[in-house]
């Protein structure tokens, strides 16, 4: 029987596609596929590379204004850039209106993608326009940091600790409440709405030298835990009192148990999780914005989690995957 798309989730169509595309690519210092942003040797340094590509029916809620547009289509890429260290050079946009979009509206995509270019301190450096039945927008960041300073995925070891930055769930809790059609204001849809890449965060825990690996939580953080735990073969065990479970997931949540499935699995956040040697986290202690959840244990005991009544759970590889339903929730 031949397989579909549909049939495969986004990681493992992801890793099929590896295989035939730049594995043996000796120019790429991490194998394509394998991290946040490809990374290439340029001028004594490392150019890091990604791409993002978004859709008007299944990534723009349609409360988004024309302006959220814009930001999303370019936070997306530049947490990319964060999860890896890097300084961000610049974002590519390639942008397909429907042709009956108003001008008004097509600008305001655009100073959206701007304004979070500049908050990420740098611009918007070209692209390319068409027409398209969906809106879709494609952004290509670039961004450098030196050997030193590479953030990845792979190195994290047994003992190290595992921190977030920011809170939990606050995109999620957003996303239900549009789902659900509840009254909340701005502010409680903001994190859906108006992502913040970790740029600033990114280089202060690239500069420390402390971080043993890396990567963004777009897909939500425990999907992020079965990266990093298939990229270093280690096991994970988080603590449910350590978790900086947003506000708005306790607003909205039920029970507890859904405050904590919401906090672990759903997406969008575009928070930093971070590995830690032990030795090292003393000199990021005074850093507000990063919690310490829980710690790196051997590859056997799997990915769990310590409830606060002691009890010990596992942690289910599920979260916000793109390609196919069989993981999604």
């Amino acid at each position: 029987m031949v397989s579909t798309i549909k049939d495969i989730d986004e990681r493992a169509f992801i890793a099929q596609l590896s295989s035939i595309f730049g594995r043996g690519n000796r120019e790429l210092s991490v194998p394509a596929g394998d991290d946040d942003c490809a990374v290439l040797e340029f001028g004594g340094e490392y150019l890091v590379v990604t791409t993002d590509m978004l859709h008007q029916k299944t990534d723009f809620p349609d409360t988004m204004t024309p302006w959220q547009i814009g930001w999303m289509a370019a936070a997306v890429n530049f947490s990319d850039i964060a999860a890896m260290g890097g300084q961000p050079l610049g974002l590519l946009a390639a942008v397909g209106y429907p042709q009956n979009m108003s001008l008004e509206d097509a600008g305001e995509i655009a100073r959206g993608m701007r304004d979070c270019a500049e908050f990420c301190e740098t611009s918007v450096i070209g692209g390319d326009v068409d027409s398209h039945e969906e809106l879709t927008i494609t952004g290509t960041a670039l961004g450098r940091v030196s050997k030193e300073e590479l953030l990845t995925r792979k190195g994290a070891k047994p003992g190290d600790l595992v921190c977030v930055t920011g809170t939990l769930g606050g995109a999620g809790a957003a996303l239900e409440a549009y789902l659900k059609n509840m009254d909340v204001d701005y502010d409680f849809m903001k994190p859906l709405l108006e992502p913040v890449p970790r740029i600033a965060e990114g280089r202060m825990l690239a500069k420390s030298g402390a971080v043993t690996s890396a990567m963004d939580t777009s897909d939500g953080l425990a999907l992020s835990l079965y990266d990093l735990a298939s990229v270093n073969e280690v096991g994970f065990v988080l603590r449910e009192e350590l978790l900086p479970v947003d506000r708005r997931v306790s607003e909205i949540a039920s029970s507890e148990k859904e405050a904590l499935e919401m906090a672990l699995y759903s997406g969008g956040d575009f928070e930093l999780l971070v590995t830690v040697s032990k030795d090292m986290f003393e000199a990021l202690q005074a850093e507000s914005y990063l919690t310490v959840v829980g710690e790196i244990v051997d590859i056997d005991a799997g990915i769990s989690l310590v409830g606060k009544d002691g009890a010990n759970f596992a942690i289910n590889r599920k979260g916000y995957l793109h390609i196919g339903t069989s993981d999604q929730i």
